[in-house]
């Protein structure tokens, strides 16, 4: 039952980074696939920052640190992920709109779920 539950996480992330990909401009995903594997991308640059700097700065952190270096972890998964296009700006705007989305919808990453 807990694989099956990272499998929704991933898929709920995917959908929300969808979401995102069509309200925010400059953020472009080129389907479910990308965005699924955006999705992992993400996670696992998350899951590095944590580990090299601690908790309170990792993207699902809270303030502006978490916000910036969420920002800069969607800003790089794009050179990871075919598919995805993302500006600066277009990076402070979706990490702003799944900050929004994760208030009412929060999806914690496999990485939090496993400690």
């Amino acid at each position: 039952m807990r694989f099956l539950g990272h499998v929704v996480r991933f898929i709920v992330a995917a959908i929300v980074l969808l979401v995102v990909g069509w309200i925010v401009p400059q953020f472009t995903i080129g389907g479910f696939w990308s965005a699924l594997i955006l999705a992992l991308v993400i996670a696992l640059l998350g899951w590095v920052v944590e580990g090299i700097f601690g908790k309170k700065t990792t993207p699902f952190g809270r303030g502006i640190v978490g916000f910036l270096v969420s920002a800069l972890v969607i800003w790089i998964a794009q050179f990871v992920v075919s598919g995805v296009s993302v500006s600066i700006l277009g990076a402070l705007l979706a990490a702003l709109v799944i900050g929004i989305i994760d208030l009412f919808l929060p999806v914690s990453t496999p990485f939090e779920a496993a400690k």
